[in-house]
């Protein structure tokens, strides 16, 4: 992703107040085409408002939001936007390919029906009314929605809430050709194995403010810790007590032990254990760093 090209969202000190909480604090960010910003945080973190404000829901108190350069607000800048919200609140009465006609009259150049049903995996749905629809199939069919305009941005709201592990898996393969084929997406979403396995950057929100921004790998960095994992038949107790031993534990026949200096840890299990096996180490993940830089900014 060249980082000329011109950002299609910009929040510029952008600060959104309900009352007396501020949802959203002075926040600074910018997402270009063909990236995938994954934006995490506790619930009530700010997330849904920072859509809401990138949508022309809501407006700024302070500072401001460009979309493609524009205000959300106008009507040039939003046909370019998909959106897929938590909430979508459809016609129960209508079937799914009315509701894909409807949707794809608003664009000047809509997908074919026959690509949005593709991409969702709702070929089989297009005749039954929505309200019959399971959940999973409804948060399908919202998606098909979303990127049939062909949107150069795309918002997702929790976006694989409810699908099993086939249909979630459709919808990442979806999603990668989207960001192939140059569009950018912001994606909140609580399954932190999809922020890691997609986001091109991630930005972590606590109480409104920005915490942490950067790749995958920067953030993952931020953690020192590393997890050991191996068979041993050493006490998970001894180890615990080891220099530089955060933590060791049992599970199954299985021993973890987490450290900081994984290279020592791993020397001593070795002198202490000839027989240790099926030795394992790994660094922190993304849920890990999530965890620790939640934890701090609290």
């Amino acid at each position: 992703m060249p980082a000329s090209l011109a950002p299609v969202l910009a929040y510029h000190g952008a600060t959104r107040r309900y009352g007396a909480t501020t949802a959203l604090d002075r926040l600074e960010l910018t997402v270009r085409p063909g990236e995938l910003f994954a934006l995490l945080g506790p619930n009530g973190a700010g997330k849904t408002t920072a859509l809401a404000l990138g949508l022309g829901l809501a407006d700024p108190d302070e500072g401001s939001v460009q979309l493609f350069g524009q205000s959300p607000h106008a009507l040039a800048a939003r046909r370019e936007v998909g959106v897929m919200l938590q909430s979508a609140g459809l016609p129960d009465t209508l079937k799914v390919g009315e509701l894909l006609a409807q949707t794809r009259a608003a664009y000047a150049r809509p997908l074919a029906v026959a690509d949005c049903a593709r991409m969702a995996g709702i070929e089989a749905l297009m005749s039954r009314r929505y309200g019959r629809l399971s959940g999973g199939e409804q948060r399908r069919v919202q998606f098909a929605l979303a990127v049939c305009g062909r949107p150069r941005l795309l918002f997702l709201d929790e976006p694989t809430v409810g699908l099993d592990v086939e249909a979630r898996g459709l919808m990442w393969q979806a999603i990668r050709a989207l960001v192939a084929d140059g569009c950018a997406l912001i994606l909140t979403t609580h399954y932190l194995e999809e922020a890691e396995a997609l986001a091109d950057r991630v930005g972590v929100l606590v109480h409104g403010r920005l915490v942490a921004c950067g790749s995958v790998a920067q953030i993952r960095a931020r953690v020192a810790q590393k997890r050991i994992r191996c068979t041993s038949v050493l006490a998970a107790e001894t180890i615990a007590a080891w220099p530089q031993v955060g933590s060791a534990s049992r599970d199954g026949r299985y021993l973890e032990i987490v450290t900081a200096a994984a290279e020592p840890v791993v020397r001593q299990l070795l002198a202490a254990d000839p027989g240790v096996g099926e030795l394992e180490v790994h660094r922190a993940g993304l849920a890990e760093a999530f965890v620790e830089i939640t934890r701090a900014a609290a």
